[in-house]
């Protein structure tokens, strides 16, 4: 607190004021013209300045991992998918396929982390849209060990692409935990829609979702989107 008073204290006296910069005027009202005096308003502003960066600098990953399932929509209809699968399917499989994929998703997720070599990441995270949306589609309804099985199997593609991807300055659990958070609350909001497969036209809304979701995936695949 004291080297920010000093700062922004005013010169000693006997000394004549005088610009920061020869170009402060025409460099913007940012850098200021003459020393001067600082109210404490100002100096509020400075030190919750200085305390929002060290909260935003403590787990930067947080926020990145938590973003990174929700920016792609590869990702996010895989997800939405698993939500409206396990609605069709009812319990368990409502509670236990959104259980499964970020649980597999966490492991492979430290794979990415550690770069261990998964070939086509990508086009697995591509077909996990057909594948799942389809399902949707088509009311697939197999034994509940298979439905976890495929989903387990396409949570590992989407789970080593969030790991590879972890940037430089993240904290690696930090990072984990955001998409995990990101992932869980996706899976949801299929099942919060899911939900609608007791009313007829319900099951309309769902399959066509599930329709879109498999069109998407396809999309994907062929890199039209």
């Amino acid at each position: 607190m004291r080297q920010v008073g000093a700062v922004l204290a005013p010169p000693p006296r006997g000394q004549t004021r005088i610009r920061v910069r020869a170009q402060s005027r025409l460099a913007g009202r940012c850098e200021g013209l003459w020393w001067r005096r600082t109210d404490r308003r100002e100096l509020r502003r400075v030190v919750l300045g200085a305390k929002r960066y060290e909260l935003a600098t403590r787990a930067p990953g947080r926020r990145a991992g938590f973003l990174h399932p929700i920016g792609g929509l590869n990702h996010v209809v895989a997800m939405v998918a698993v939500g409206l699968w396990g609605g069709i399917l009812g319990k368990p499989a409502l509670w236990l396929l959104p259980v499964t994929f970020p649980l597999f998703m966490a492991l492979s997720g430290v794979a990415g982390i550690l770069q261990l070599p998964l070939p086509g990441v990508e086009t697995g995270i591509a077909v996990s849209g057909i594948v799942l949306g389809l399902c949707v589609l088509l009311i697939a309804r197999p034994p509940l060990w298979a439905a976890m099985a495929i989903v387990a199997v396409f949570a590992v593609f989407h789970g080593y692409a969030h790991g590879a991807e972890l940037p430089e300055a993240a904290n690696p659990a930090f990072y984990a935990v955001g998409f995990v958070v990101a992932t869980g609350l996706l899976h949801l909001t299929g099942i919060a829609i899911g939900m609608m497969w007791q009313w007829q036209a319900g099951r309309i809304v769902v399959r066509a979702l599930g329709g879109a979701i498999a069109l998407a995936g396809a999309a994907f695949l062929t890199g039209i989107a």
